[in-house]
């Protein structure tokens, strides 16, 4: 297989997956809005923490208010994490291996970019923002499985679910890291009751929340959340699931040593630290570290599979 067109549908599946993962994060802090008391709103600005790109958004909007940050997640050109410019990036890289991909896969996703695109307006409105939202996750959600039951299983189709299962890992440790500190204001004292639906947002972040309760079989609380979303080996966007899933595909691939020896030490983090236990200072160090870890996977990947980057390129990057 061509290192462009292994890249290509690399950057595919990540462009898909961010998308829907962030219209998820938007979905749910709406939603929070329902179970929080009177006079109590969940702040917007973790969600723009989440995507690692606050200097970015304090350049162009006044304040964090809820209006400026689902514009910043939804449809801002210059926001290269934005929904409508994740499904560009996915259309735009789609259309150049249109002959790799099934062509109902390129018109769902075509589809979904238009749709996205034309009725932003719509959802940047409270009224609207709910049906466009579910619309993208659900038209997210289709693509991945039509690719998956429609590709043939081979190099390319383990690059698809490299890059998908790659992007999942990177969004669940900052969902982790940003909701589990500062998702709701400080108000300890007062909002202490309300602890276990923090940790009910956090799960629902990432569609968690039945398959925690039905996997645990206890009440939702700090440690066994973190337990659950870092450990366990069924649930598919737990970060051990994902780096497994990477793994497994991984090894299908020629030149794979230096990838396999960075997901090792990736997996020997995971499997090795008592997450349950870990303070708020200590758990954000310890996702720092997950980071940090999944960027080298990425490097490694990169080096072992598609075409190098051009020196003014990164220059300039």
């Amino acid at each position: 297989m061509l290192s462009r067109v292994a890249e290509n549908i690399y950057w595919l599946a990540r462009y898909v997956e961010r998308a829907e993962n962030t219209a998820r994060v938007v979905a749910v802090n709406a939603n929070l809005l329902l179970d929080l008391p009177r006079g109590i709103a969940p702040g917007w600005e973790p969600l723009v923490a989440i995507t690692g790109r606050e200097a970015q958004f304090e350049e162009s909007y006044a304040d964090y208010g809820e209006r400026n940050v689902v514009k910043f997640l939804l449809g801002d050109s210059q926001n290269p994490g934005s929904i409508l410019v994740a499904l560009a990036g996915a259309r735009e890289n789609a259309r150049t291996i249109r002959d790799i991909i099934p062509r109902e896969g390129w018109e769902q996703l075509n589809e979904l970019y238009l749709f996205a695109r034309e009725n932003l307006q719509s959802g940047l409105g409270k009224r609207g923002r709910h049906p466009y939202l579910k619309r993208l996750i659900l038209g997210s959600q289709t693509i991945t499985g039509l690719l998956a039951g429609t590709m043939n299983h081979d190099e390319g189709y383990h690059f698809l679910r490299i890059g998908r299962n790659l992007e999942r890992a990177d969004m669940t440790t900052r969902i982790i890291d940003v909701r589990s500190a500062n998702l709701l204001p400080k108000e300890s004292a007062e909002l202490g009751p309300f602890d276990n639906i923090q940790w009910v947002s956090v799960l629902k972040s990432l569609t968690a929340y039945q398959m925690y309760r039905r996997s645990m079989q206890v009440g939702v609380r700090r440690p066994d959340v973190l337990r659950f979303l870092f450990q366990s080996l069924e649930f598919p966007r737990a970060v051990l699931h994902t780096v497994d899933a990477v793994e497994q595909s991984v090894v299908r691939l020629p030149n794979h040593d230096s990838p396999l020896r960075v997901l090792g030490r990736l997996k020997r983090a995971v499997l090795g630290t008592d997450v349950a236990a870990l303070q708020q200072e200590e758990l954000h160090r310890f996702i720092d570290e997950m980071q940090v870890g999944l960027a080298e996977l990425h490097d490694s990947l990169a080096h072992a599979y598609f075409l190098p980057v051009p020196e003014s390129v990164a220059a300039v990057a």
